[in-house]
């Protein structure tokens, strides 16, 4: 794909919505500098999501142990999504090409309905339909994108479900970041989670900090639903709200890159297992037939001086 399918403008801020790869956008900008990290025209030719500036999360989060799902006494085998990765990964939305519903100069709606049919049903077992909807709005103080998903059951059966968004955002050496969460999950070789500790000392975000030379991918629990990275050398700050529903954040600080991932989602990672196995405080909810549940996340960007 060489151009966008849409394209949102308010003010001196633009939003540009990839619906065929993966429902992504593929970028954000305001004031002419990105507020999330742009897609190149490479990345757009070839469908790469991954080079996106954010894609959704749907129906699930992070990854599922050996691309296995355990829910109500029985095991569903999934597919391995990610290269030779052992788990799946991510859920299905950011892999299939979104319908566009309507779109205005400023605000777009788009529909992913998956029938969980044939091979499909190893992607996800129930059927569903999953809804995304932006809207932007500036000023000259600042631009805001206000984005909202959702999830419907389309079955007659209910199942286990999360969602949540990964934007990327740019980083330079000045970048700071601040969250306050209550405890993080130490990971193990494969980044599923191994150990729950308190967020303090080097894992405490509480006041703004560099991120650092040391690779951070984990999730924190009890996220208190904002996010601020700002940058002295871009002069910008951004700052993620989500709803109340997203309680957890996922942080994917590469060391030696570009790039901050700050992921508002409703679960911990492999939260269905986990939950199945007996824990608790996964975050893990079941939509029953016919029921809708969505959240929502806010990025709004502003000058430091």
């Amino acid at each position: 794909m060489s151009a966008p399918d849409i394209e949102l403008v308010a003010a001196d801020a633009r939003v540009a919505v990839t619906a065929a790869i993966g429902g992504a956008l593929a970028a954000f900008d305001w004031r002419g500098h990105p507020v999330l990290r742009p897609m190149s025209s490479a990345a757009r030719a070839s469908g790469d999501v991954r080079q996106s500036a954010c894609y959704p999360l749907v129906p699930y989060s992070n990854r599922l142990r050996d691309a296995r799902l355990r829910f109500a006494d029985r095991d569903y085998p999934l597919a391995r999504n990610f290269g030779d990765h052992p788990h799946a990964i991510h859920g299905v939305g950011w892999q299939r090409a979104w319908t566009v519903r309507q779109a205005t100069r400023s605000s777009a709606t788009l529909v992913l309905d998956h029938a969980a049919q044939g091979a499909d049903a190893l992607a996800w077992p129930w059927p569903f339909r999953a809804t995304q909807a932006f809207a932007l709005t500036a000023d000259t103080a600042h631009a805001m994108l206000v984005a909202t998903l959702a999830i419907a059951n389309a079955g007659a059966a209910p199942f286990p479900f999360g969602l949540g968004w990964h934007p990327y955002l740019p980083r330079d050496p000045s970048t700071t970041l601040q969250f306050g969460a209550r405890d993080v999950w130490l990971n193990d070789a494969t980044v599923l989670p191994r150990e729950r500790r308190a967020a303090t000392g080097p894992w405490s975000f509480a006041a703004p900090r560099v991120p650092g030379d040391v690779t951070i991918d984990n999730v924190y629990c009890g996220w208190d639903g904002s996010a601020t990275l700002a940058s002295a050398q871009a002069d910008r700050a951004t700052r993620i709200v989500a709803d109340r529903a997203c309680d957890h954040l996922v942080v994917f600080a590469p060391a030696g890159r570009d790039f901050v991932a700050i992921e508002p989602v409703t679960h911990s990672t492999d939260a269905f297992n986990r939950a199945a196995a007996g824990a608790t405080d996964t975050g893990m909810r079941t939509l029953p037939p016919g029921a809708t549940f969505s959240c929502t996340m806010r990025i709004d960007v502003s000058a430091l001086r």
